[in-house]
């Protein structure tokens, strides 16, 4: 990691950072004043008697404390400012590259990684930036200041009284070196135990169906160990260097006092002199900390640039124009596709799906559905061929101008902390509340909802965990459908929901697909038999195509579905239809009401009021 990179987030406040580096000078000129002033109090105010050079010393001492207040209220504030302004900035532009990886890069980045680059690595490098810096900043001005005051008053005693302090320095560097490994090995031991946690938050509920607590505390107590040890590693090796640092500063004393009565120096010039190297001890001892700090935070910059330095790998090309309002047209040519690191999980598609078409796709699990869909709104981009909407091929285009156009429902709904009314709104946070219920109704959610005590004003909890499975399917649909896409696609959408809730969905969606390319996947043949077009996928390959009608008839993946799902059902149907048409008229004396006893008896010489004899049967 480039040290001189990790002050990049410093380049929008130079005025600020001036501002602090001329504190910082001003409170260390004025800090090397004092031992001057000590040096006169001792040689002419008490050596020869001078009252008014004590006065004259402690009024300048009084001005001096008062400008070292002013300058340290100005190092301290400037100094947090810039440690939460450039916290606040990486951290939005750490939340915004999150957004913009494409989804190869969360297919293997943990949750809980990410939080703690955006949480604890941020935090290290800020308040590096912003204290740690402007400390080493103070020692290096104290430094050049004291070696020049000194050398002044004696270049012999300069070197032996600095001696020890060079000495402190290296072991202090020597100690920085050490702990930049050790606070990486910190930094990704915390971020395993984030995940750890967000991966039990997330998974509470099967944890404690299978009673696996246990379990899952000795899998928890794996990562939590390591942080453990690297802590306390840490720790120790800072232990063991402390002593040495205090050792050093009592013999830069010992020294100064011995050799100063040696080369016969004024009692003055040996306290100016030990107070000089004694300012200077107590930064040096402090760079102990500084490179701990730096340490620290080159390990947490290293971090956080794997994330702001990972390829765009799906973005919008410069110049790339928006995408005119589309007819559906989407079209497939000799598309093949695979995730990183994994073999092809498509291979060969192509088709043409035509505006106002409803599209199929169905097979076994794993066999490529869900990764032909997710091509459509570019969240990858295929290893070969194109994706055409209206005949333009969509990795040259606007991004945005694609995706607005395109609803879609994903398999798994999920659902923001927020109101039921802010989740359907999702898409268009300007519609309307009229906008909102009907998309509501339409999507069979609108009765549910009001049937809550707050209405479309309830709040859903996190991932929408306080509604069931299929409410949370129907407010994801409302929340697709709200954006009148002119493409539209189902990933499994119905299959969190009852048969009842289904058929209604179906029923209002009919409607809602008017206009509109729709791309279904769906598990039951129920829900994409009425298809325009049904693509069957094995192993990331077309095996059969074509209508319900022309495929149940035809040898083959989906005949074998249809036989195990629907035909003994349509065959009971028809069979019953069969037996409805087959079945008499009932006696019209069945539908005519009851004779009253006393209503005309039928005449029997009337020939059609005669009983017919067995012979005339015929």
């Amino acid at each position: 990691m480039n040290l001189l990179r990790l002050f990049r987030p410093l380049r929008p406040y130079r005025l600020q950072v001036a501002a602090l580096v001329l504190s910082t000078a001003l409170l260390t000129l004025a800090s090397l004043w004092v031992p001057g002033i000590i040096q006169s109090v001792i040689d002419d105010g008490l050596g020869r008697r001078e009252p008014e050079a004590l006065t004259r010393a402690a009024l300048a001492i009084l001005a001096i404390g008062a400008l070292r207040a002013v300058f340290a209220f100005a190092r301290r504030y400037l100094g947090e400012w810039l440690v939460n302004r450039t916290g606040f900035d990486l951290r939005n532009a750490l939340y915004d590259k999150i957004q913009r990886l494409h989804f190869g890069y969360h297919d293997q980045a943990q949750t809980g990684q990410l939080m703690s680059r955006c949480t604890e690595d941020v935090s290290a490098v800020s308040r590096f930036i912003g204290q740690g810096a402007i400390d080493l900043l103070n020692v290096i001005m104290l430094l050049i200041g004291i070696l020049f005051l000194l050398v002044q008053q004696s270049l012999p005693l300069t070197l032996i009284g600095m001696l020890p302090l060079i000495v402190m320095t290296a072991v202090t560097m020597r100690l920085g070196r050490i702990a930049e490994p050790m606070f990486l090995r910190i930094d990704n031991a915390l971020g395993a135990v984030s995940s750890a946690v967000q991966e039990y938050a997330t998974g509470v509920q099967v944890v404690r169906a299978f009673a696996r607590e246990a379990d899952e505390a000795t899998r928890f107590d794996k990562p939590h160990r390591e942080l453990y040890d690297a802590r306390v590693t840490l720790v120790g090796t800072w232990g063991r260097y402390m002593p040495t640092f205090f050792l050093l500063i009592v013999a830069s004393t010992a020294l100064v006092l011995w050799f100063g009565a040696v080369l016969q120096l004024t009692l003055g010039e040996i306290v100016a002199f030990n107070a000089y190297l004694m300012l200077l001890a107590a930064p040096v001892q402090d760079l102990g900390f500084v490179v701990s700090s730096a340490s620290e935070a080159l390990a947490g910059a290293t971090r956080i640039y794997e994330v702001l330095d990972a390829p765009l790998v799906i973005e919008t090309q410069p110049d790339a124009p928006a995408l005119p309002p589309l007819s559906g047209r989407v079209t497939f040519e000799d598309v093949s596709f695979r995730y990183r690191g994994a073999g092809a999980a498509l291979s060969n598609i192509s088709f043409e799906a035509e505006p106002n078409q409803v599209i199929a796709l169905i097979g076994p699990t794993g066999s490529g559905k869900t990764s032909l869909v997710n091509l459509i709104p570019r969240f990858y981009d295929p290893s070969q061929g194109r994706v055409l909407a209206d005949g333009h091929d969509i990795r040259t285009v606007e991004l945005h101008s694609l995706r607005r156009q395109i609803g879609l429902v994903l398999q798994t709904s999920l659902l923001f902390s927020a109101t039921i009314r802010e989740n359907i709104a999702y898409g268009r946070p300007e519609a309307t509340d009229d906008e909102i219920f009907a998309a509501a109704r339409a999507a069979q959610a609108h009765d549910f909802i009001r049937s809550f005590p707050a209405g479309y004003d309830t709040e859903v909890g996190e991932r929408g965990v306080t509604l069931s499975g299929g409410q949370r399917q129907r407010i994801a649909i409302a929340r697709a459908l709200l954006t009148d896409p002119r493409i539209l696609i189902l990933d499994d959408a119905t299959s969190s929901v009852d048969m009842r809730t289904e058929y209604l969905i179906q029923k209002a969606l009919d409607t809602l697909m008017q206009g509109r390319t729709t791309f279904v996947i769906a598990q039951r043949l129920s829900t994409v038999r009425r298809a325009d077009l049904i693509l069957v996928l094995d192993g990331g390959r077309v095996v059969q195509r074509g209508t319900h009608a022309a495929m149940v008839d035809q040898p083959g993946p989906y005949q074998e579905i249809y036989n195990l799902q629907l035909k003994d059902q349509e065959q009971f149907q028809r069979e019953m239809l069969f037996l409805d048409s087959e079945e008499p008229e009932a006696p019209e004396a069945h539908t005519e009401p009851v004779p009253h006893p006393k209503a005309e008896r039928p005449d029997p010489t009337r020939a059609e009021d005669k009983p017919l004899k067995p012979s005339s049967v015929r």
